[in-house]
């Protein structure tokens, strides 16, 4: 049973359609990332599955239930973008209150309030106002409030919105590690290379409509496109592999080289060893999850400038011959 499902979902405010007919499934056990521009939709997307706010048309489904039934509300941890706690609460006081608010036992929350300060790397400053806390340690202490209570699902708007990297490090460290123990994670955010590191699975939001979705593998990939390099001083024979019927582009030190669906890149080493050229560099080719957000978004390369390309490495064949 998938986590979250929509069909066709809808919600507008007045004569702005925020949401226009989105169709998405949230596996359990999974990271997700919802991506998009500020204003495309993503944050009223979560408020209606968790029935803070009501859906116009369409279908939205957590947990197997309807979107907003009461019933779910203890298995469901969120953390709202700019979240605020009161400042003269200290981590261990304000944890303590939200378990009275999920109607644990004083024992139990007690016990859970140190485990989960441990989590997230607290536990040494609970006794100290929140309001002495950097923007990471209120982040981390934001999540930890919303897993607290030991729920299926946890949704996190913006988790590492204004944190610095070290901050952002330990936030993604403690996404999987929240992972790890079975939960799903919902991730909103428009940071696309922090998403990009943890995410099972992305999607990409534009005014209210899904673009894209799948994993970050199946969107990053260039359908058989491989980068070769060869030793210092020998020549790529471009004219060769475009004889071949392969479309050829120089990137930087390395040839890049599209193949049509189904042609193995076999047959360019072949032809390098046939010249007795020396291979020093084979890679899939691979673009940021960025780029193709852009390409999606707001059209590829707008200023001019070459997509960001990522080489990965694959096996080849023949040692450097």
């Amino acid at each position: 049973m998938a986590v979250v499902q929509t069909t066709d979902l809808r919600k507008s405010y007045g004569m702005i359609d925020a949401l226009r007919g989105v169709t998405m499934s949230v596996e359990p056990g999974q990271i997700f990332g919802l991506l998009g521009q500020n204003g495309a939709g993503k944050s009223t997307m979560v408020k209606i599955l968790l029935g803070i706010v009501r859906k116009t048309a369409g279908e939205a489904f957590l947990l197997g239930y309807p979107a907003g039934t009461t019933e779910i509300r203890t298995k469901v941890g969120y953390l709202p973008e700019d979240h605020q706690f009161p400042a003269y609460h200290t981590a261990f006081t304000l944890m303590d209150f939200y378990g009275q608010l999920y109607g644990m036992p004083r024992e139990d929350r007690r016990k859970r309030i140190f485990e989960a300060l441990d989590i997230v790397g607290l536990r040494k400053r609970m006794d100290t106002k929140v309001k002495t806390y950097s923007k990471g340690m209120k982040q981390r202490l934001g999540i930890a409030q919303s897993f607290f209570h030991d729920p299926d699902v946890i949704f996190l708007d913006e988790p590492t919105d204004g944190v610095d990297p070290v901050g952002r490090k330990e936030i993604r460290d403690l996404l999987i590690t929240l992972k790890g123990e079975g939960r799903t994670i919902f991730v909103n955010s428009h940071l696309l290379g922090e998403v990009e590191m943890i995410s099972d699975r992305v999607a990409i939001m534009h005014q209210g409509q899904l673009v894209r979705q799948g994993t970050v593998e199946d969107l990053t990939r260039r359908a058989n496109r491989y980068s070769f390099g060869l030793a210092p001083g020998q020549v790529f024979p471009v004219k060769d592999v475009e004889q071949l019927g392969f479309k050829v582009e120089k990137v930087d030190d390395y040839y890049e080289v599209e193949m049509p669906p189904g042609q193995s890149a076999d047959v360019i080493q072949d032809l390098l060893q046939s010249k007795e050229l020396k291979l020093r560099h084979f890679a899939e080719v691979k673009e940021t999850l960025e780029n193709v957000f852009m390409k999606l978004v707001e059209g590829a390369n707008t200023d001019g400038k070459r997509a960001v390309r990522v080489a990965r490495p694959v096996a080849r064949r023949g040692g450097d011959n």
